[in-house]
């Protein structure tokens, strides 16, 4: 039997004899170990890459480079706001950073252009045509790919005939009245020009409106704030056709990721148009009444760290155990067509697959518990890669180990992609009970058999999950959960979809923000100034807060905030002279504003999402939005205070001790 990585990773925890093929014979030291043992990293490393067999490849065929796709809604809405001018502007320039292998000069990524409405525009870019051509399919119920040489190009080689058709495309449509537009459609045409150059690749688009023209995926308005806490809400969650389930499963099956750039000013089905992008591990952007002079900072900062992510496309995922344990669900932005075998047409550093693990049998707290994770994808070169990660886990037969050793931001991932995977199908106000229960059950647990006894009425968490109440009542009172019609159902469709690929980290601090008293940093240190909890009880009238949760980002100024402070920020007299207005804080060359600055683009730096910044005052109508995210008080829509969730569980506790 030829070796695998698993067992011979495995081999090292000794008890297993692999039988190899004579050319993996190795003599061994004076300690019995392999003289290559170094020198092989599926002995050494617990990760480690391969470069895949053609047994691995799609149909036994070297993989052709990936291609990228932009597709770009040329309906009346977008040619008015400036937006479509916008993006052809921005790709002249960001097409120059394509995403490349380290060893090559230049990426080997290839490009096509789609512009689109009732009906298609697809467009030759061959590097010898003096002018671009296009060719339009008017059918969309059953759509074909017009042309096929030129299309998908090389973006050095035909660079003066794209950017000649990205400086017409917004005169092309200058004089447009269309504002209907199609949606499956496009994906399909950009699905099918994939399949027919027999490559991977991302299709990039640009959409403003609900697809309400007469065509395959055709949408209505269904946004029924009326169903919120009934037994109906978890419709506005699902998909309303399932041709867009359908069109996911043949887009990860043709390895294209789709990413999609959302301008809506009213409602869209987000749980609709979204799925797509969620189940081919792309990535969903929403700019909510996009306008030109105040969004495209945010949206171009958006466009082009995604245009230059690294990715790994046509991707296969699989996790062994050793016994005792296994692999039983997977949650992410993934699409399953069995329950071992995880696909992503595309992955990237952005998203994180969350798996949950059942121990159904003995484990040995000798040789403990090994976790393989092996990847099998294409590289942006081409190349057909296998990724490996091993993991040992020690076992013990003692409760307080667990405990000791329990992680509260893996937790807290996992109940909220179990949660909002579950509101597909259960009532929310089953799965909030479900949540509060797990909280309650897992404390009492370590109360009934962990702690010191002591008095019954007396609240005792274990150390390392302290915060876990605090985490558990920000998830409950997340727009997702929360139950209430005043919250937009295409927002809480997003911040599931967001949620569902996100890491730990990122739930971490979406749930929990980081609110931090810009009034106390030190302009000469190299430190931020330390964060305070999320409550009022920690703003003053006097201070200056910065409040980030990876999505949203808030300047909050007090109503005597020092104006030498304001000076130096805003490059105004005093707290009156200040715009709300900005989403950009202005360049002033002083410390205060470098310091802040330098704040924000690290910030800034550790999300996927750009933040627009809004500049909230004390005491003025935009506040209430602000606090939404002060999170250990009372919610504006009803959600419990810290402290009032925390005596909730611990009535719940005590009733299970009893």
């Amino acid at each position: 039997m030829a070796v695998t990585p698993f067992a011979a990773s495995t081999a090292m925890h000794g008890d297993i004899e692999m039988h190899v093929p004579p050319f993996y014979f190795q003599h061994l030291d004076h300690i019995g170990r392999r003289i290559d043992h170094y020198e092989r990293p599926e002995l050494s490393l617990g990760s480690y890459e391969y470069v895949a067999t053609l047994d691995y490849c799609k149909n036994n065929k070297i993989p052709q480079p990936p291609a990228y796709i932009f597709m770009i809604d040329v309906s009346y809405s977008n040619i008015k706001s400036g937006l479509v001018k916008l993006i052809c502007e921005e790709l002249k320039t960001v097409l120059d950073r394509l995403p490349r292998e380290e060893q090559e000069e230049s990426s080997i990524i290839r490009v096509g252009f789609v512009t689109y409405n009732k009906v298609l525009h697809f467009f030759n870019v061959k590097s010898n045509l003096a002018q671009p051509q296009m060719m339009v399919v008017t059918d969309v119920s059953e759509v074909f790919v017009p042309l096929l040489d030129g299309f998908l190009v090389n973006f050095q080689e035909s660079r003066s005939v794209i950017n000649n058709l990205l400086d017409q495309i917004p005169e092309m449509f200058a004089d447009t009245n269309e504002s209907e537009t199609v949606f499956a459609p496009i994906i399909q045409a950009g699905m099918e020009a994939l399949k027919a150059a027999e490559c991977a690749g991302k299709l990039f688009i640009f959409h403003s409106s609900l697809p309400t023209a007469e065509a395959p995926g055709k949408l209505k308005n269904r946004d029924d704030r009326k169903l919120v806490n009934t037994e109906k809400e978890k419709t506005l969650f699902q998909p309303q056709t399932n041709i867009y389930e359908t069109l996911a499963k043949d887009c990860v099956a043709n390895g294209c990721s789709v990413d999609l750039f959302l301008f809506p000013s009213q409602y869209v089905d987000v749980a609709s148009m979204g799925l797509i992008t969620m189940h081919t591990g792309g990535t969903l952007y929403k700019y909510n009444n996009f306008q030109v002079h105040s969004d495209s900072h945010q949206f171009l900062n958006d466009l082009r760290k995604d245009i230059e992510k690294r990715l790994g496309f046509d991707a296969i995922m699989r996790v062994r155990t050793s016994t005792g344990f296994r692999a039983t669900d997977f949650l992410g932005a993934i699409y399953m067509n069995n329950t071992t075998d995880v696909e992503m047409a595309a992955v990237d550093c952005d998203k994180a697959v969350t798996v949950e693990f059942k121990h159904d049998d003995k484990l040995n707290e000798d040789s403990g518990a090994l976790i393989q994770c092996a990847v099998l994808y294409t590289s942006m070169s081409g190349q057909r890669r296998l990724r490996i990660h091993n993991l040992g886990l020690n076992c013990s037969s003692q409760l307080v180990d667990v405990y000791k050793s329990c992680e509260t931001d893996a937790l807290i991932n996992f109940f909220a992609k179990s949660a909002y995977k579950a509101i597909l199908s259960q009532p929310l106000k089953t799965v909030r009970e479900i949540l509060v229960n797990q909280t309650a059950r897992m404390l009492a647990c370590y109360r009934r058999n962990c702690a010191t006894p002591s008095a019954v009425s007396q609240l005792i968490l274990p150390d390392s999950m302290k915060v876990l109440p605090v985490y558990m009542n920000c998830l409950l009172k997340s727009c997702v959960l929360a139950g209430k019609p005043e919250i937009s159902t295409d927002e809480r469709a997003l911040h599931r979809q967001l949620v569902m690929a996100m890491d730990a980290a990122g739930t971490q601090l979406l749930f929990y923000p980081q609110l931090l008293p810009i009034h106390s940093m030190d302009v000469n240190a190299d430190v931020f100034p330390k964060a305070v909890r999320c409550s009022e009880d920690r703003l003053s009238e006097g201070g200056l807060f910065l409040l980030a949760n990876g999505i949203h980002m808030f300047l909050w100024l007090g109503v005597s905030a020092p104006p030498e402070l304001i000076q130096g920020i805003f490059n105004v007299p005093s707290f009156a002279h200040v715009s709300t207005e900005a989403t950009i804080l202005p360049e002033v060359e002083n410390p205060y504003s470098s310091k802040l600055r330098a704040m924000i683009d690290h910030l800034q730096s550790k999300s996927p999402y750009s933040m627009k910044i809004l500049i909230v005052k004390q005491r003025e109508q935009p506040e209430m939005v602000f606090r939404q995210f002060l999170v250990e008080d009372k919610s504006v829509y009803g959600g419990a205070s810290y402290v009032d969730f925390l005596c909730c569980v611990h009535k719940e506790i005590c009733q299970l001790l009893n």
